[in-house]
């Protein structure tokens, strides 16, 4: 990509270290301060759809917070991130603890906000129900979606507690309301119990088919990459990120954790081999500051922002 002018990038003022003033996401502009964001950093500040452990809602403060360090230049990519395009942090969007569907409305009409501006938005959680608004903002505009997921859980479950829609169901509702290509979705990382053996049935349904964790100790990333390229197609590509889909000796700082993930290596290994997908949307979700060590889940979930961003529009070698 060909750098462009006017572009406003990472803050830089050498009188004022990385560690001190206001913490946008990798010290950018503010949506504000630019006249068009082709990508923006959005936050999620809402956790009512979890099932266990509270307090998501922080989530997008943490990650900024640890996004201090992100660097203008990728170079395992050869790619400036914030160079090539506009990036900016949108702030976090407007939603209310209470209401869980009021919350999702919400957040589907501030998404489709920037969506119609030609704006892809990579959001920061936040439990896991903020990602079927974030889908229906996306599939109105682009049809369809392929589906990225990885996480430790399904997340295609039904019913809970009365609750139709939280952070167990988003893809279940989604496929039900046509925004996901039922051809082309992808789980990666999968490795939570099920209670009965018919949610597998349900989610095969839904879309998915499946990477579980323990295929990382056999197969390389490579050709586990290839698998999920294969699996995409050409259909425009959303990508989720649970952080619980790292083993919690690598992300303790999140709502549902469940042993024998993998490891931050190894999710990194795989993201940077999907250079070139039709990236329209991406979320990474369910960090859970109260729980974290030393920031290394912060850490991570600041990390996976930073490769999407890069993701977006990277072409293929």
């Amino acid at each position: 990509m060909r750098e462009r002018e006017g572009i406003v990038g990472q803050r830089e003022d050498p009188d004022l270290p990385r560690y001190a003033g206001i913490a946008s996401f990798a010290l950018l502009p503010q949506l504000h301060e630019v006249e068009h964001a082709d990508i923006a950093v959005v936050g999620i500040p809402f956790d009512s759809g979890t099932s266990f452990r509270p307090g998501a809602r922080f989530g997008p403060a943490h990650v900024r917070e640890h996004s201090r360090q992100l660097h203008p230049y990728h170079y395992l990519h050869d790619a400036f991130p914030f160079r090539d395009r506009q990036v900016v942090d949108a702030g976090d969007f407007r939603v209310g603890p209470y209401d869980i569907e009021a919350a999702v409305a919400a957040i589907e009409a501030q998404a489709r906000q920037l969506v119609e501006q030609g704006t892809r938005i990579v959001a920061i959680g936040g439990d896991h129900t903020i990602a079927l608004p974030l889908l229906r903002a996306a599939a109105a505009e682009h049809g369809p979606l392929a589906v990225l997921h990885f996480d430790a859980h399904l997340d295609t479950w039904d019913v809970l507690h009365g609750a139709s829609i939280w952070h167990g169901s988003p893809f279940r509702r989604a496929a039900e309301e046509g925004l996901l290509d039922l051809e082309h979705c992808q789980h990666v990382g999968t490795r939570a119990g099920v209670y009965d053996p018919s949610e597998l049935e349900d989610d095969a349904r839904a879309g998915f088919a499946m990477i579980g964790s323990d295929e990382f100790g056999r197969v390389p990333a490579e050709r586990l990459a290839a698998r999920i390229r294969e699996r995409l197609g050409d259909r425009p590509v959303y990508i989720s990120v649970d952080i619980d889909v790292l083993d919690p000796a690598h992300a303790p700082g999140t709502g549902t954790p469940e042993v024998a993930g993998i490891s931050t290596r190894e999710l990194f290994a795989v993201l940077r081999e999907l250079r070139g997908l039709p990236i329209v949307g991406c979320d990474v979700v369910e960090v859970l500051p109260a729980h974290d060590h030393a920031g290394i889940t912060g850490l991570a979930a600041a990390h996976t922002a930073w490769e999407f961003v890069t993701l977006i529009d990277l072409p293929e070698r």
